[in-house]
């Protein structure tokens, strides 16, 4: 397979930015033309917290899937192996096969639980889905020859949404405040380490009647990578969705009195020096997680702190884990609620 060049790389990367930031303003201009507002929403007040079902997440039991899927296209973006597909009623869903499925399943409940906004993930043990190719680019051996597959993650396509580009953890529009900084903790406490910026989306979604202008919703739309190792390693089988890796992983690097430094994400493993880019990419990473103040993370720590063990327990029995593991799971998420309340 030919490699990319770097500089070839940079300039693809510079005019994708360039064009993503185009689509905004473009359409900054024209609501400002029609006096349309546009509100900017990372989180919202989640005052059920409580009551909130983690089994299902943000979807609830109504829009978990169960009818008959059909084959619509590959989707090549990322490394894993993702089919989007529609079921019987008309609903579009993207499948996400591999070592992502069952933790990003996770991460998604319990950040939507404290707020955040999340796609609506489903995680289902076995699938069945006509019309598949016999050919696929991706996870040919993950599909047998009449289209089953096993587990894997359905994540739903909702009416009226619209991702129009990405945003960054540096210089985005809500830089200094406490959700965002409450959202670096929550990165932490899952041990996502995989925070590039592309890993972020932002959804227009309209409400349609009177004056009220669409929603410019942020989320980190890419959760793949959690509950595993705190940084980039090998094999991948220990850094994403792991218990063994995330048990042993160390949660809060440093504190002062003002401000604490979390593990996550941390330097790569050194492997992957070979590979100069990607270590040094990574390495700018590392930032996310350091100088956040305590309040703010305490702030997160005081939402965690109303979900019951078996809320937590209920959001990795979703993803399908064994008995052990979802009480492994959930005896460090529970530890890593405390030390973030003891700041």
């Amino acid at each position: 397979m030919m490699r990319t060049k770097p500089l070839t790389f940079f300039v693809m990367l510079l005019a994708l930015s360039f064009s993503v930031e185009g689509v905004v303003k473009k359409r900054n201009a024209a609501q400002e033309a029609t006096g349309e507002s546009t509100e900017a929403i990372l989180w919202h007040d989640p005052t059920d917290i409580a009551a909130r079902n983690l089994f299902y997440g943000a979807g609830g039991r109504k829009h978990q899937p169960h009818s008959k899927f059909a084959f619509l296209k590959e989707d090549l973006n990322g490394t894993n192996p993702k089919y989007v597909v529609r079921d019987q009623d008309g609903v579009k869903w993207k499948v996400k096969l591999g070592a992502e499925a069952r933790p990003e399943t996770v991460a998604s409940r319990l950040i939507w639980a404290v707020g955040y906004f999340v796609n609506e993930d489903y995680f289902l043990r076995d699938l069945q889905v006509s019309d598949m190719p016999v050919r696929l680019h991706r996870g040919r051996k993950l599909v047998t020859p009449d289209g089953s597959m096993h587990n894997v993650r359905l994540k739903r396509y909702l009416d009226g949404e619209e991702k129009i580009g990405y945003w960054r953890w540096r210089h985005d529009a809500f830089t200094g405040t406490r959700e965002l900084n409450g959202l670096r903790v929550m990165m932490a406490l899952i041990n996502n380490w995989d925070l590039k910026d592309d890993n972020n989306a932002v959804f227009e979604e309209e409400h349609g009647g009177g004056s009220v202008g669409p929603e410019r919703i942020y989320m980190v739309s890419d959760l793949g990578a959690s509950f595993g190792t705190a940084g980039l390693t090998r094999p991948h089988e220990k850094a994403k969705g792991n218990v063994e890796s995330y048990s042993r992983s160390k949660f809060i690097r440093k504190v002062t009195p003002n401000y604490v430094d979390f593990q996550v994400p941390a330097r790569p493993a050194l492997v992957f020096l070979a590979d100069p880019p990607e270590f040094i990419s990574r390495l700018r990473l590392c930032w996310i997680g350091k100088h956040i103040p305590r309040s703010d993370a305490r702030w997160i720590g005081q939402l965690l702190g109303r979900l019951s063990p078996d809320q937590i327990r209920d959001a990795f029995r979703a993803a399908g884990y064994s008995s052990h593991e979802v009480e492994s799971f959930t005896n460090v998420v529970e530890q890593r609620i405390a030390q973030l309340n003891e700041l």
